[in-house]
């Protein structure tokens, strides 16, 4: 989606019968025949029961025709499966000023406004509501935000409630429209960038904000957004220096100090940031995500026992809290109590339950029976978390393979050859990739012992890049990249490298070396042997039954989105080997492949190897990495402080029983894979 353009001869999307039947409703309501009105939405209702639309009409009618306490009824109903849709606060408020309760119906509409600012209605009724109760400062606040909306070109405040309530794709053909026809409007082109955000286009939202800040230096919302758009593009020190401006002028910010602790975090400044969200916690101090993002801290730089505590306040704070639950599990050491347990299993088999609260409850119910040796109640707990997660994700695994076919026709021999002498030639980065699961924070921990390496985290550098080159509105199915590698000046390929070492030296430390230990960047091997062609590749290969049940149990905290089903993990291991298998073929002794088997069975040899690899001299302290204290983000964090064991090296068969359908879909993959 290109945000900064449209095309005014596209030709809108035709309404669906149920969206004609609906406009029809409005009709009949707008010119107040509302009998006819409930009528006919009682009876679409009938049809499509849950629909959020006539669910509302039916309430609004109801109201009209005075029937206050079926109205109310049909709100509730509405509310429970449409929690985020704000006119059911604001028809609520309605019901109440027609019953004369003031009180409720202040609460009502405040409710709704929270929501979504630009409910017009809500506002005035609340300016009338304020004057009527003789609350002076509240009635001027809402005849603040009265004025401020008349002030807005309705476009913008009707694209605007959309996007409060989660309507993306209207708001935006509005507000494109508008800034068609009349240009630049900052307040237009913030939601725009809004929608942009929503939406995960976050290069284009980037340069809508920056372009507004540009016309509106002084304007602090749009900045704020700004700073969460550099912090979801992993851009922590440019987000910091914007939040910085801002705490200069609103020290006590809530939402800027939270999100400055976060900037703080992504730099890996876990010890400056526990003590700002420790601040914040003194004035919310019930608020589960706090607690939860302090125990992310204290893991990270290895405070277990403190962790614990403050996951189980998030928990809590939160009894359904699925992350804080999870985040217990994921410690990989942790063992549930029988409360707990009791606990999780209560609150996940709720219906009111958010989905996102339940996959996570399920994924640490499977670890917590698999820590008791139930491997059939685990099994079922992981194969359901697996399900509802796989639900709601995109991932098409034919995009993968395409890439991966692109990648073969595109990066040769040839191609290689000819830039041969390009790029930066600094030998500064050593790359650890591979699947998730298979090893590669231990090969870290190993190497990040080192007196002359530096661990950082999975730096999402490359990933950047490769966005870059597929450009705006990639398509799928004939992507620009990986094919643009081929038309890559020796200028281009300087400035990306360059760029990739002068963007991660704000998480390296004074020394020579750095690893960047991103595993999905063996997708990208070309890539990165093209602006960086003296960077260490090690590739970490884990056994594919082991690696891919491990990574099935596994809730990935974003990303990774083949690891969700048997079939996709599968598809996606015989992928990565295919294309590995081409690495060493055009770029023979490029790549370093360590299996994880092999570290187990002959630890100091394989330190050795890896040294030997990276042209460093061996040091003890790399056989003894579990007593190096560093910053570890990564699922093995806790892991990686102990002596090297064998116990995880065959832990998928206790759930043999259930694998079948992995070993047949890996298929000659089982062998290819030594």
């Amino acid at each position: 989606m290109n945000l900064t353009a449209t095309d005014p001869q596209a030709s809108p999307p035709q309404p669906s019968p149920i969206e004609l039947h609906v406009r029809r409703i409005r009709e009949l309501a707008k010119v107040r025949r509302h009998a006819e009105a409930l009528a006919a939405a009682e009876t679409l209702g009938a049809e499509v029961p849950e629909n959020r639309d006539v669910l509302y009409l039916i309430a609004l009618n109801q109201r009209h025709m005075n029937r206050i306490p079926e109205a109310l009824t049909t709100l509730e109903r509405l509310e429970r499966l449409h929690p985020r849709f704000s006119r059911v606060h604001q028809e609520r408020g309605h019901c109440y000023v027609a019953i004369r309760d003031a009180s409720r119906a202040i609460d009502a509409f405040l409710r709704g406004v929270n929501l979504n600012p630009a409910l017009p209605a809500s506002w005035s009724m609340l300016e009338n509501l304020y004057r009527m109760t003789g609350d002076a400062a509240n009635e001027a606040m809402a005849a603040q935000h009265v004025a401020t909306l008349k002030r807005l070109p309705p476009e913008v405040v009707t694209a605007t409630s959309l996007f409060s309530d989660g309507e993306l794709a209207p708001a935006e053909n509005i507000i494109r429209a508008y800034l068609l026809q009349h240009g630049n409007h900052i307040e237009a082109m913030r939601l725009l960038a809004k929608i942009g955000i929503a939406r995960d286009v976050l290069d284009d939202a980037e340069l809508l904000l920056e372009a507004v800040l540009t016309l509106a230096p002084d304007y602090r919302a749009a900045r704020h957004d700004y700073a969460l758009v550099l912090v979801e593009r992993h851009k922590y020190q440019q987000a910091r220096e914007q939040l910085e401006t801002l705490l200069q002028i609103e020290p006590d910010n809530r939402h800027y100090r939270t999100l400055y602790a976060t900037a703080c975090v992504g730099l890996g400044e876990h010890d400056k940031a526990i003590p700002l969200y420790r601040e914040l916690l003194v004035g919310s101090p019930a608020a589960p995500e706090l607690h939860l993002s302090i125990a992310h801290s204290l893991k990270t730089i290895g405070r277990r026992e403190q962790a614990i505590d403050a996951y189980r306040a998030a928990a809590a704070a939160r009894p359904n809290y699925g992350e804080a639950y999870w985040s217990l599990a994921n410690l990989k050491t942790y063992r549930f109590l029988d409360e707990e347990i009791a606990r999780m299993r209560a609150e996940e088999a709720r219906p009111e339950t958010p989905l996102a609260d339940r996959y996570h409850l399920c994924f640490a119910l499977g670890k917590a029976y698999e820590d008791r040796g139930e491997y059939g109640v685990s099994w079922g707990y992981y194969e359901r978390g697996n399900a509802l997660k796989r639900s709601e994700s995109r991932y098409r695994p034919e995009i993968i393979e395409n890439n991966t076919r692109m990648q073969i026709a595109t990066c040769t021999r040839e191609l290689f050859a000819a830039r041969a002498g390009s790029g930066a030639q600094d030998p500064d980065p050593i790359f650890i990739l591979g699947l998730p699961r298979s090893g590669s924070t231990l090969l870290e921990q190993i190497l990040a012992s080192h007196s002359q390496v530096a661990g950082t985290q999975e730096l999402s550098d490359i990933q950047r890049f490769v966005l870059e080159l597929q450009g705006r509105d990639p398509d799928l199915a004939n992507p620009r990249y990986p094919g643009a590698l081929a038309d890559l000046k020796a200028t281009d390929l300087l400035r990306f490298g360059e760029k990739y070492l002068n963007d991660t030296r704000v998480y390296r430390t004074d020394r020579p070396y750095f690893v960047d230990k991103m595993p999905n960047n063996f997708r990208h091997i070309g890539l990165i042997h093209l602006i960086l062609p003296n960077a260490r590749i090690i590739d970490a290969r884990r056994e594919p039954m082991a690696c891919c049940f491990s990574n099935l149990k596994q809730l990935f905290a974003n990303g990774q989105e083949f690891t969700y089903s048997i079939e996709d993990i599968a598809r996606y291991y015989r992928t990565y080997l295919e294309l590995m298998q081409h690495w060493d073929q055009v770029l023979p002794g490029k790549v370093l492949r360590v299996w994880h088997e092999d570290v187990v069975d002959d630890l100091e040899g394989n330190v050795r190897r890896l040294l030997d690899f990276c042209g460093l001299e061996f040091e003890l302290a790399c056989v003894e990495f579990y007593k190096t204290e560093r910053r570890v983000q990564t699922a093995s964090s806790e892991q990686v402080r102990q002596p090297i064991f064998r116990d995880g090296l065959e832990q998928w068969k206790n759930y043999e029983p259930w694998l079948g359908p992995l070993r047949q879909a890996l298929g000659d993959a089982l062998v290819r894979y030594r």
